[in-house]
């Protein structure tokens, strides 16, 4: 097996870090999928609907690899984890800190609550990061813990936009 380091450089990326194994299933979840490739239809047997989203917000954030493997119905993708290692070297200002601890500890409905209003400023399929941060008064930082939170939103350049699966 290969030994793949993921480095964190940016305060930002904690949270995608502390919600990787956020919840019961997500936890079990990626212990799973360290250990041995799994397949969808073996997550959703044993995780259920939650299980498949956990797997949606892994392979989100790079978490996990693919391939696909003979069953016994024929070809199907399966997941393990990527990296074998998680590296966190960074320096952050304590305002940025605040904002991602506020980020990694917002609970599902006020989560929920800023994708709603950022998906209702998408035109054209996005919104600027400056501009969804000045219509919702908060940081950039703030901001994109929430996207690096969420399920449905990633970050594009400078623009935000909604995962292609949502």
């Amino acid at each position: 097996m290969v030994n793949r380091i993921k480095v964190v450089n940016d305060v930002g990326e904690l949270v995608t870090i502390f919600h990787a194994a956020d919840t019961d299933v997500k936890r079990k979840l990626l212990l799973d999928l360290s250990t041995g490739w799994i397949t969808m239809p073996q997550i959703d047997e044993k995780y259920g609907v939650e299980g498949k989203k956990a797997l949606l917000y892994l392979d989100k954030i790079k978490m996990v690899e693919s391939q696909w493997i003979t069953g016994d119905k024929g070809p199907e993708k399966a997941y393990h984890t990527y990296y074998t290692n998680i590296q966190i070297n960074l320096i952050g200002s304590m305002p940025d800190l605040a904002d991602i601890i506020y980020a990694t500890t917002l609970t599902e409905k006020e989560l929920e609550d800023y994708e709603n209003k950022i998906k209702a400023m998408m035109v054209d399929g996005g919104v600027f990061i400056g501009t969804a941060s000045e219509n919702l008064n908060i940081s950039q930082t703030l901001l994109k813990g929430i996207i690096n939170r969420s399920s449905v939103l990633y970050l594009k350049g400078y623009r935000i936009e909604m995962e292609n699966n949502v």
